[in-house]
Parts: structure tokens; sequence; C-alpha cells
């Protein structure tokens, strides 16, 4: 059978995966046929050796499908990809926040007269004058304690959510931060109900300009048959790091199941459920397109409170030589590492921060949110 292998379906690809033509980006093809029979890829013959294939496709949309044929004695054969062009491709960064609650349970503790007056948010605010940083806040609705949820916040801040509201969002997570995974095999009904909750308090308290749509969902896992949940309010975009699975006990609803020896049921962990193949073709490239959901699933590169500041630029160096790893850097940490009271505390996380962010910028990558134009680039 006739198999394209290059490109993948699926891919988000740019400038440095071919060169400029007339009319659009020239990309590589490349696959397996029989051997001796004759293949034509969209239409024009490709090169053969033995059961290797090799020809070129032009994109000249936003996605483009790509059929390779094979004329054999018994008929023909075809193998179709379909692909994404990022057109209007630049080198940029995002910085997402996981498991937010402490910080708005402080302010609304202390009263205090401003956001900033928080050392949480105003550490953020320095990396943004500074840098230009940009992130977003992926939020609880209560507190690990449950001694706080957003319910309590004051809507007396507004003002300050919407002058700081290009540079800082607030999003949906999840609930609370336990149980693990609450949204890897759960209901959809249950899904919608804990992000409508989050992100209704949002608005409420922040206004629509503070909001955005979630990239990550809490453990990044939740089931396909729920997505749909996530498309309807506004999801486009998720990030994950998708690491093979050793094996472990997963929770869901309160309950517990045991995982194969060899791990997950796709042999993944933390992507959203993807498929074994889609997940290994994602610890290598920067992003992937699913056509039946319409969500781009994004790698992440680096999680800040579990790298060392001395080990940050050699996480990250080696991903700007790689085409397919160079073009955006997708930045990550949580927010209970930066609180003293918090038993992993890390007294170094704004600076390992710094680091990662001044990595970005040195480099010539521009802060972004995911949720604008096309991964954050201009659609």
């Amino acid at each position: 059978m006739i198999r394209i292998e290059e490109p993948f379906h699926g891919a988000v690809l740019n400038h440095r995966h071919g060169r400029a033509v007339d009319g659009g980006l020239e990309i590589a093809v490349s696959g397996t046929a029989p051997v001796g029979e004759p293949v034509r890829v969209n239409g024009a013959y490709a090169r053969r050796s033995g059961e290797r294939f090799t020809a070129t496709a032009v994109l000249d949309a936003r996605e483009t499908d790509i059929a390779a044929v094979a004329e054999g004695v018994s008929g023909q054969t075809e193998h179709r990809v379909r692909v994404v062009w990022d057109r209007y491709s630049k080198p940029r960064y995002r910085f997402g926040i996981d498991d937010n609650s402490f910080f708005l349970r402080d302010i609304a503790a202390q009263g205090y007269e401003s956001l900033f007056d928080c050392f949480y948010l105003e550490g953020l605010r320095d990396l943004h004058r500074k840098y230009g940083a940009k992130f977003v806040l992926n939020t609880f609705y209560t507190t690990p304690e449950q001694d706080f949820d957003l319910s309590q916040f004051p809507a007396s801040y507004k003002a300050e959510w919407a002058d700081n509201a290009d540079w800082l969002k607030l999003a949906f997570h999840a609930y609370a931060e336990f149980p693990d995974r609450p949204y890897q095999n759960c209901t959809p009904e249950k899904l919608a109900k804990d992000f409508d909750a989050v992100a209704g308090e949002i608005v409420r308290f922040a206004g629509e300009a503070a909001y955005s749509p979630p990239t990550v969902i809490h453990w990044a896992m939740v089931h396909a048959a729920a997505w749909p949940v996530l498309t309807e309010r506004g999801v486009t975009v998720l990030s994950g790091s998708a690491h093979p699975n050793q094996g472990s006990s997963y929770t869901t609803e309160g309950e517990s199941f045991p995982v194969a020896e060899s791990g997950t049921p796709f042999g993944y962990d933390i992507n959203y459920g993807l498929d074994t193949v889609r997940s290994e073709y994602l610890t290598r490239h920067d992003a992937l397109k699913d056509f039946a959901s319409g969500i781009v699933f994004s790698k992440t590169d680096i999680v800040c409170n579990n790298v060392t500041e001395d080990r940050i630029v050699p996480r990250l160096e080696p991903l700007t030589t790689d085409p397919n790893t160079a073009e955006i850097m997708d930045l990550f940490t949580h927010e209970q590492y930066f609180w003293p009271f918090y038993h992993n505390y890390r007294p170094d996380h704004f600076q390992r921060l710094d680091r990662a962010i001044r990595f970005c910028t040195e480099r010539g990558y521009e802060p972004v949110f995911f949720h604008e134009g096309f991964l954050g680039g201009q659609a």
C-alpha cells in the first residue's frame, strides 16, 4: 500500500519547513509505495528509488490536502494527508501558569488597594515591564483547602484588570486541584459545569477583556468525547507534554483504575488522550492539528518549577536549532511554587521565569496569547 510519511497528517508547517515560491510554500513530500508502481503527488509524478518516493507540493491555503496515488496492475491506491500552513508565522513564545487560586485568596483577604500589592502579581508585572511578557493564569474555582472560592473575590478591581488585560489574562483550569485528573474520564456535562462556573466568575470580577479561553486543562487529560465542550467555549489550542507513560493509577470523579504495565492505553500521558502515533510526533514538533475537533495541540517546552535556573538555557537552546521546534516556545509553570507556605516552595521561582523569558527575548521571540490569531500569530 502507498503511504505518505512526510509531511505528517495534521502537521503545522511554516517557512522553516520549505521554500517560498510564487503562490505559496513549496515543501518536500516522501513516502513508500510498491516497487515499480508509478506514483503521482497532487498530479505530478514523483521520483522513485526502491520502495521510496519523493516529490514536492505547494501550499497555497491555510489547509492543503496532499494526495499520493500509486498506479499498479490491479488499479490505483491512494493515501492522503492534510497539513496546515502557518503562512504568517514568526518566532513567538507564550507563558501559561497553572493552578492559580492562592493569589486571589490573598487579595480578597488583605483587601489591597491594588492587585499588584500582592507580590505574585507584582512579580509578573515586573517581568512584563522588563521584557513585555504576557501571562495567562489558569484558575481554579476553589483553593485546595476549600477556604476560598471565586465567588468571594470582589469586583472592585475590575478597572485594574481591564487596564492590564493586554498582558495579563485569567482562564479556566479546573474546579479544584484535587482530585487529580478530574476530566480524564468525566462526563462532558461535568467539564461544562466547572468551566462555566470559573469563566462566569472571571468575567464577573475581572471583565471580558481579562478573560481568556484556556489552553491548558488541569493535568492536560480530557477524553475526546468532551473536547466539544471546549471548542464550543472558544478553545482552539491545548498545550501538554505528551511524554511516555511509565504506568500509574489514574483518578476520576473520586475513583481510580489501574493502567496497563505499558502505560496508558495510548502509551503517552499529559496529552489529552491523543493516540500513540500523534503523541510521539508531538514530542518532536511544536504543534499538531486535529481536524475533526479543530483543536491545535501544542507541545510544552519547559515547566519552570521543575527546572533549576542553571538548566533552563540548556533545556531551551537545542529547540532553536531544529526547524520542527524552533518557531514557538511554549513556556509554563505553576502558581503554588511561588508561595513560601507551600511545601515545595521555590525561592528562586521568579528568577527561573526571568531566565526563560530573557532567553526567548534575546533570540527574537515575541510574547503572544495562543488564543489570539493562529497560535498567537497572524491568522
